[in-house]
């Protein structure tokens, strides 16, 4: 089991595009391995790759009660979001101590590569949406309170740096 260390807020590559992933090599999945072992260590719902400072379109994502069941994703793309929006107390722990209540789609429809390296579509619903829309913000250099009015990012910022 390794359990990488989380890149702390505000490090640059946090707010880089990740690289493509060209293939799935037994190094991709090591470091996917690495990467769960990571989010359950939290524990939380989800990791992309940046947030350990791997810059790569990594994801995993994990939102059964009873563990165990993460999906791996590489290179993920939504293809489909529902109109229904939900809303859930999100956090990152490259930003520890603080979260924020962000609306996102109820439910995704993402492609990506699996273990397999095959194409691969799936639906995520409730926290897995959710989750999977977040580390696709990550892979994108975005942050969860990106997605917050001005306002209240500022607000969460500040108590961040007050705990920090």
């Amino acid at each position: 089991m390794t359990v990488r260390t989380c890149l702390p807020w505000p490090d640059k590559r946090l707010r880089s595009e990740a690289e493509d992933v060209a293939e799935i090599t037994d190094e991709i999945r090591a470091i996917w391995d690495d990467m769960i072992d990571t989010m359950e260590a939290m524990p939380g719902v989800g990791l992309a790759a940046p947030q350990i400072g791997v810059m790569l379109r990594l994801a995993v994502v994990d939102g059964s009660t009873e563990r165990g069941r993460a999906v791996r994703l590489a290179n993920p793309e939504v293809l489909h979001s529902s109109i229904e929006l939900r809303e859930h107390e999100e956090a990152s722990p490259n930003l520890p101590g603080v979260s924020a209540k962000v609306k996102r789609p109820r439910a995704v429809t993402v492609k990506y590569l699996n273990e397999q390296g095959m194409i691969d579509r799936r639906d995520f619903v409730g926290i897995e949406a959710t989750s999977v829309q977040h580390q696709i913000d990550h892979l994108n250099g975005r942050m969860y309170f990106d997605r917050l009015s001005k306002v209240k990012r500022d607000m969460l910022l500040r108590k961040a740096k007050k705990q920090g």
